[in-house]
């Protein structure tokens, strides 16, 4: 039965050791089959001290953490869970130096670990947005001398962003990517990996936006501050208060990872009760990350 609900004395009571998550697991990687990656057998049976599954025809064993992001993990699946659980249920998430300081580990490990469950968290990309849309581009950073508006050459973070309105004018998705310049063809790459050709999408009158109008459905509007795409303009307010009260500083290299995380919770702010289980199928079905392909850099 799945976990649902806010609750961290409910959390720990559901999950008091190692053994509660591996029941957990387990009982989520039945629901999608099994296939034995030795011999392609698909019956198996459950073997009662670790939840494992033992092919009925070769015998191969196959842990509930085989396959996926939770394999190799050296510091236990209790604190591996209560870190995901930050991640989602908690307003404003934890950083890698609070799991470490929380949890006994170090920030490395924290980081890295947390960095897994990032990439469980990237937009599948199967629901393009198909209503109104508005898209803006921002930079993240502080202030630089003689850098104004889109320069080319400023240090700061280039992000742009889309946000899917419900027919209330309320925010329904946001989706972010990170960008290297404000040409039409960075800015495209939000279109192509989130935007259906049908959608009515909304931006300023940026000239890299008008180029996409031969193939979307733009309307392009002047900004007057922020005044025409109010809701975007929320969220991104949001996202930057977000990163500095929560991480202080991003790395440029693993921006798209924190976007992917803020757009993973904002998306599921109205389903906060199955949060949890949503991330933990997602990366039951992810693949298994190194600290090599993580690319650590802290």
């Amino acid at each position: 039965m799945e976990f649902t609900g806010e609750n961290i004395l409910e959390f720990v009571k559901r999950f008091p050791d190692d053994r509660s998550y591996l029941a957990y697991l387990s009982g989520l990687k039945r629901t999608n089959g099994f296939v034995c990656t030795k011999c392609r057998h698909t019956k198996f049976t459950i073997r009662k001290k670790n939840f494992a599954r033992d092919c009925n025809r070769c015998h191969h064993i196959e842990s509930p953490t085989d396959g996926t992001i939770f394999h190799g993990l050296r510091f236990g699946q209790r604190k591996a869970f209560g870190i995901m659980f930050e991640m989602t249920a908690t307003t404003k998430g934890i950083s890698a130096s609070q799991a470490a300081r929380r949890y006994g580990i170090s920030r490395t490990t924290a980081w890295a670990f947390m960095q897994r469950v990032r990439s469980a968290m990237q937009s599948s990309k199967k629901y393009p947005i198909v209503g109104d849309v508005q898209v803006d581009e921002f930079v993240l950073g502080g202030k630089e001398t003689l850098k104004q508006g889109r320069s080319k050459d400023s240090k700061k973070k280039k992000i742009v962003g889309a946000v899917e309105l419900s027919e209330k004018g309320k925010v329904k998705r946001v989706y972010f990517n990170k960008i290297d310049d404000y040409s039409s063809k960075s800015l495209s790459c939000i279109f192509e990996k989130h935007i259906s050709i049908d959608a009515h999408v909304l931006t300023n009158k940026w000239t890299g936006y008008a180029p996409l109008s031969k193939r979307y459905k733009i309307e392009q509007k002047y900004s007057e501050k922020g005044g025409s795409m109010k809701q975007m303009h929320t969220v991104i307010h949001q996202l930057k208060s977000w990163l500095r009260s929560t991480y202080s500083w991003v790395h440029q290299d693993h921006m798209e990872k924190y976007l992917d995380e803020f757009s993973f919770r904002i998306n599921r702010s109205i389903f906060k009760q199955t949060i949890f289980h949503t991330l933990t199928a997602r990366m039951l079905m992810a693949k298994p990350l190194t600290y090599q392909m993580i690319k650590i850099s802290i």
